[in-house]
């Protein structure tokens, strides 16, 4: 009798060190990511207003062409693990070089497409005529390190796959170094203003994905694994990716729409939107970090023909996502009257932001839930649920966060859609979990 908790106790001890051991490095490599645009705002801002502004068009067009190919990494991540969790590392990591093949394909349509089309893209992002020719330099030769930014992407996934989350953290840290580094350097010390900014961007992230290379290519020799394109494999990978594709643009499209409510609402609304929704951003990485070990370790159990071991560390991570939601809730609610005055003096700011932030730390619970679930699924390579359950959520959120200046509620009604959503979310990734249609087991899906 006294003997039969163990083994369940025993299990959950080995899962915690599991989720522990990937999640906590997963979070500051998370969290160095969004540093690489604060420096470089902290240096160009003292330029000037104009290339503050310039900085700010064109960082939020490489954020969105950047984040839109995120699959990269989370169908690489899920494919690489299910076949080290079949024991087969040389598999894994031909499927973690076709991703990176695939990355350099996307890069390079990518750069073709920006090029050219920068100043019509700046335009329509609505720069003004002073900060628009600073913003066009900026784009133009930023663009030139996305390639390196989707390798980086996709061999994050290859690492996650293999169950390395302490790499992709150091090379992020090394990366926020030498970016801060290089843009002094080359803004100040050899006088390239934002030119130089971009310069040392772009450097940075080159020798972030020569870092990832270097370690993929060593692996991939040390285990046999082929390091040519394969086209077949490129087209899986792409195929793979497709409906993550459809989903991160879905959730896109959820943002754009909340941040336009909110700039309907008026200067003070839109403002504190903005604070919130910087919070938002910030919680999400802490609970991403959960979901991202959930990749790496259910396509693991599933590559290893483990159904109940996927089960049991599914149910294990959930706990720890509401666990966390939880805790972030009660942070937020005690830190809210401290955390607002930073980014906004004003007392009409503060009044719409205040109310609004309480929305969000209730739905701190139901987005740990969120994210774990998300991350499951992706591991299970269930990605053509995951798009049809994000375009169901957006045809449920959207007409309810257009109806908010109609029927008024204010900044508070705007995240009360947004807690909707998540709900929405809820619901579609707990029901199709509960199913076990997500439980397919082998090296492939």
């Amino acid at each position: 009798m006294t003997q039969a908790p163990a083994a369940p106790k025993a299990a959950r001890r080995q899962h915690d060190r599991e989720i522990i051991a990937l999640a906590v490095p997963a979070f500051g490599a998370l969290v160095a990511e969004p540093l690489f645009v604060m420096a470089d705002s902290a240096i160009v801002g003292h330029l000037g207003t104009a290339q503050l502004a310039g900085l700010g068009v064109a960082s939020a067009l490489l954020t969105t062409a950047v984040s839109v190919f995120v699959f990269l990494a989370y169908a690489t991540t899920a494919a690489v693990a299910r076949r080290v969790g079949a024991g087969d590392l040389q598999a894994a990591i031909r499927q973690g070089m076709d991703g990176i093949w695939l990355a350099l394909l996307l890069g390079a349509a990518v750069i073709a497409v920006v090029l050219p089309t920068a100043p019509a893209l700046v335009e329509l992002f609505g720069a003004s005529d002073t900060a628009a020719p600073y913003a066009i330099t900026y784009l133009r030769i930023s663009s030139l390190g996305i390639p390196a930014m989707l390798v980086v992407l996709a061999s994050t996934g290859v690492l996650r796959g293999l169950q390395d989350t302490k790499t992709p953290l150091y090379v992020a840290i090394g990366g926020f170094v030498a970016n801060g580094v290089l843009n002094v350097a080359l803004v100040y010390g050899a006088g390239l203003g934002i030119a130089g900014s971009a310069w040392g961007t772009v450097i940075a992230q080159c020798a972030m994905a020569a870092v990832y290379l270097f370690v993929v290519v060593r692996g991939a020799r040390r285990h046999g694994a082929s390091l040519r394109p394969d086209a077949a494999g490129i087209r899986a990978c792409a195929q793979a990716g497709a409906p993550l594709l459809v989903r991160t643009l879905s959730l896109r499209a959820i943002l754009m729409i909340a941040t336009a409510v909110a700039a309907r609402l008026g200067d003070a609304d839109v403002a504190a939107h903005q604070i919130i929704l910087s919070l938002w951003s910030l919680l999400a990485f802490a609970l991403d970090a959960i979901a991202i070990a959930g990749q790496a370790i259910i396509g693991r159990y599933l590559g290893a023909n483990d159904p109940q071991g996927a089960r049991d560390v599914c149910r294990r991570m959930v706990q720890w996502g509401i666990a966390s939601g939880v805790a972030l809730g009660v942070l937020v609610v005690l830190a809210r009257p401290l955390f607002i005055p930073l980014f906004s003096s004003d007392s009409v700011v503060q009044d719409a932001a205040l109310p609004a932030l309480v929305v969000v730390a209730i739905s701190q619970p139901i987005c740990g839930i969120v994210y774990v679930l998300d991350g499951v699924l992706m591991g299970a390579g269930d990605g053509p649920y995951l798009a049809w359950a994000m375009l169901a959520t957006l045809a449920v959120f959207a007409p309810v966060a257009l109806l908010v200046p109609t029927f008024g509620g204010g900044l508070t009604a705007v995240w009360g859609a947004m807690t909707l959503m998540m709900a929405v979310r809820m619901v579609t990734l707990w029901l199709r979990t509960r199913s076990g249609h997500w439980i397919v087991t082998g090296a492939t899906r």
